[in-house]
């Protein structure tokens, strides 16, 4: 088993900056890839960020890409959601996961094995 614990949320003005950090513990070495998701009230979780575990490919939903870096610290397990330029449309629950499977659907929650409680995100306009 692996348990992932987020934190880093909170409230911000837009254009503002927020990192988020998601830590990992058990069974990490299972651990493939590590992505982060988030779910807006009233709309379905989608798809943020993703690395590769092995040789830090990253992925970034179009939305995000240029504004939010994701990055990884193996040697504490931890990964880390970089957000710059925050905006309104931003503000939603963030999650993080981990695929165990090596499963490499990145982008899809059902790609990953494990989750965490989730973090509250909001950008005031």
């Amino acid at each position: 088993q692996v348990q992932l614990v987020e934190s880093g949320g909170g409230l911000v003005q837009a254009g503002g900056s927020l990192r988020l950090s998601c830590a990992a513990s058990g069974r990490t070495f299972s651990i493939y890839a590590m992505g982060w998701f988030r779910q807006a009230p009233g709309k379905e979780r989608e798809f943020v960020a993703a690395i590769r575990r092995s040789d830090r490919n990253t992925y970034y939903t179009d939305s995000v890409k240029g504004r939010f870096t994701i990055s990884g610290d193996n040697a504490k397990n931890t990964v880390y959601l970089q957000m710059n330029s925050l905006k309104p449309e931003d503000t939603a629950v963030y999650y993080c996961a981990a695929d165990r499977d090596d499963t490499r659907s990145y982008t899809r929650a059902t790609g990953y094995d494990y989750w965490g409680q989730g973090t509250q995100v909001t950008v005031s306009s």
